[in-house]
């Protein structure tokens, strides 16, 4: 392996550092955006739980909600709802200040995706600028040796200047195509994370607030 990163030329470490970043990234996010994760064991029963005694006039303390709210990465959604109830909020206040939760918990469900996207595109155009150094070396050691030995160049640099064309397009495209599969991928389950978190907090606010109509 260090064989062909030396055979790469320096033009190869710009994509072995971003595909360093694009793994730790991948392998972040797999394991964020795990539902055991975003809804561990209990937590559901723990919210609705909590509903049911704010409902029933039970005492409720904000360290609870607080604990709740520690709990997971849709905790702050549930909080949320429980806190506005137990302040006394309408429904439409409350609805304007999940909304205003709900976008802090996507912001954490979304990071790191862009930069992953980015990887994606820019690790082929950082192939292309490794091929073009390579060809820039080919041409530039024909010029030169051409010159003193009368039209017949350097085959190793020749040599050279091909595996830097070809190593630096191939481990674009390694790394590209892996990051955009992964991209599509962990974005699905962003998604399905989000839409749950939707479903549960609205299944939540129902319960507290009976009488008002669906989001």
């Amino acid at each position: 392996m260090y064989t062909i990163l030396l055979s790469a030329g320096w033009p190869i470490w710009p994509l072995l550092i971003i595909s360093i970043i694009g793994l730790a990234i991948i392998l972040e996010r797999a394991w964020y955006l795990r539902q055991v994760h975003i809804f561990p064991k209990n937590s559901l029963e723990t919210a609705f739980g909590l509903a049911g005694q704010v409902l029933a006039a039970k005492s409720v303390s904000e360290a609870e909600i607080g604990a709740l709210s520690q709990l997971s990465p849709a905790g702050p959604l549930f909080s949320c709802v429980l806190h506005e109830k137990l302040l006394g909020s309408d429904a439409q206040v409350a609805l304007e200040e999940i909304q205003a939760s709900a976008q802090n918990v996507w912001l954490k469900l979304e990071r790191y995706l862009s930069a992953l996207a980015t990887i994606a595109t820019i690790a082929p155009l950082l192939g292309l600028f490794g091929t073009v150094v390579g060809m820039i070396e080919i041409f530039g050691s024909q010029g030169s040796q051409g010159a003193i030995s009368g039209g017949v160049g350097n085959p190793q640099q020749l040599a050279h200047g091909i595996s830097i064309a070809l190593y630096n397009t191939a481990f674009g495209l390694m790394i590209a195509i892996p990051a955009l599969a992964a991209w599509r991928g962990l974005r699905a389950m962003a998604n399905q994370r989000q839409h749950e978190c939707e479903e549960f907090t609205r299944q939540l606010f129902k319960k507290l607030y009976p009488h008002t109509a669906e989001k």
